[in-house]
């Protein structure tokens, strides 16, 4: 007898075999039987498409059709990548020149006033530097190649006047973002897409030193007692900085580049960020002072955008932009940017981007420019949509036109304002023109995906008309997304704004 109560062997004297458990034949009409595949109807062999632990990715995905076969092949590719290459220690070169550095940095600073040092430009420093350099190398016995020599004093220039390792990432026009995550780890971003940069610092002490010389530098601090701090650069690009204990893996730094070439609606076109037709709804939104909201997501081009439409402003406007950390370059003569300040030792002398926002309605601006709403700050700035301040534009996190309306709301019930949700609604649909959606896709690529004016009310509910989308065809064999650009064929709601402005006919003709 078998454990399950059954005879292992026959079932009986002369009777037929009975099939072992999990085995059993289905029962099946009269003429000839189907061959039992291997394991029985019960457990059939398994499916030779779906890849097993261990086997080979080639054997698997060779036997599929083409886009199956494609799908499983990136699938296991992406589960066999390795986190293993996550450092960017250097290795070759630039690590022996990092070497001789560590070697001559400490002399060198024992034969140079460090006062005097930061008194003089780069190109002047190196050129004092190069005869203390040769001496301290004959010293430590060392020579170098003229090419090994120039490679140190840049690398020593860099590290007194300088970012340090810093320095080589944001002179490359291709890098748009520096993200370093630690002493050891640095990423970039080129062309929309992360790859880890071949850059080195000494120590968690170094890079800390980094930091705070790019905070020191506007006025703001980083510490243990401060571990957050939001700053910018001399040519505009913005930096936030976490340190130790808020950062486990040491000091973190990201820098997002300011491009030093102006971006216009025109260069994105021809990007293919948008279509003309969009391009040219969105210059006349520009200069015939629509209030605009641009939704968008981390990195997807927001600010740019935002860049980008205030070439529209007439020169002979004032315009106030108000930032955390000063970001916005407009060209307009008659432009005044304003920073908030964070709050000292003692937690006191703090100015908000909404302490700003009510300043500036005393300062007679024609437009105020928010780099990006938070919080309550949003309900000052609807005011001053709504109180005269017509063209004014401001910057959301959102991923869809409807979303950024519902954060809006949101953000005026988090103040201490206490208006019932019909009346923040309302005064949203009154003072909002258009919505502007912005997305960075998957191949790096970024697209304006939405243009939707807002209408007015119905009810509780806030309408809104799309007049431009972005559709998703398909994605080409080296990865880029490939889409249209539609116009809805709808009459812009917005078309009387424009015709005090001249422009009725030329915003209805790229809407249709």
């Amino acid at each position: 007898m078998s454990a399950f109560g059954r005879r292992s062997g026959v079932s009986g004297g002369t009777g037929p075999s009975r099939p072992a458990f999990g085995v059993a034949r289905p029962m099946q009409g009269g003429g000839t039987t189907r061959p039992e595949p291997e394991g029985g109807s019960q457990f059939p062999p398994l499916d030779p498409l779906v890849p097993l632990p261990g086997d080979p990715v080639l054997e698997t995905v060779g036997t599929m059709p083409g886009q199956a076969m494609d799908a499983m092949a990136r699938l296991a590719e992406r589960q066999a990548a390795s986190a293993d290459s996550g450092s960017s220690r250097v290795e070759g070169f630039e690590s022996s020149i990092h070497k001789i550095k560590e070697q001559v940095l400490p002399r060198l600073l024992e034969r140079v006033d460090p006062e005097a040092a930061a008194t003089l430009g780069k190109d002047e420093l190196a050129e004092e530097f190069r005869p203390i350099i040769g001496e301290v190398l004959a010293e430590l016995k060392l020579t170098l190649n003229r090419r090994e020599q120039f490679a140190l004093e840049k690398v020593l220039v860099d590290e007194l006047l300088g970012l340090g390792p810093l320095e080589e990432l944001l002179s490359d026009p291709n890098i748009s973002d520096i993200m370093v995550n630690g002493p050891d780890q640095t990423y970039v971003e080129r062309k929309g897409k992360l790859e880890l940069a071949q850059v080195q610092f000494r120590d968690e002490e170094h890079l800390f030193q980094i930091a705070q010389r790019i905070c020191n530098s506007v006025g703001r601090r980083v510490d243990q007692t401060t571990p957050l701090a939001d700053a910018r650069l001399k040519d505009g690009s913005r930096v936030n900085v976490i340190v130790p204990p808020l950062s486990l893996r040491g000091t973190a730094i990201s820098i997002r580049k300011f491009s030093a070439k102006p971006i216009t609606l025109d260069i994105m076109a021809g990007y293919g960020s948008m279509s003309p037709k969009m391009a040219t709804a969105l210059k006349i939104a520009g200069a015939c002072r629509f209030n605009v909201v641009i939704s968008g997501g981390t990195g997807s081009g927001k600010t740019t955008m935002l860049n980008a439409l205030s070439k529209m402003i007439d020169p002979g406007e004032r315009v106030l932009t108000i930032e955390d950390a000063a970001e916005l370059r407009l060209q307009q003569p008659h432009w005044l940017p304003l920073e908030t300040r964070p709050a000292n030792l003692e937690g006191q002398g703090e100015i908000s981007i909404r302490d700003l926002v009510k300043n500036a309605l005393r300062m007679r601006p024609d437009r105020i420019i928010l780099g990006e709403i938070r919080g309550s700050e949003c309900f000052d700035m609807l005011s001053a949509m709504n109180t005269g301040h017509d063209g004014s534009m401001c910057t959301l996190h959102s991923n869809s036109p409807r979303e950024a309306l519902a954060r809006m709301e949101n953000m005026v019930m988090m103040s201490d304002i206490k208006v019932p949700k019909e009346a923040i609604s309302r005064q949203i649909a009154d003072s909002v023109d258009m919505i502007i959606q912005v997305k960075r896709l998957r191949d790096g690529s970024r697209r304006v995906t939405n243009v939707t004016e807002v209408i007015g009310m119905e009810g509780p509910v806030i309408v809104t008309q799309e007049l431009f989308k972005f559709e998703y065809l398909d994605e080409s064999a080296d990865g880029k997304i490939i889409g249209e650009y539609r116009s809805m064929g709808l009459r812009p709601y917005t078309i009387d704004k424009a015709k005090q402005f001249g422009f009725d006919q030329a915003y209805l003709e790229a809407c249709l």
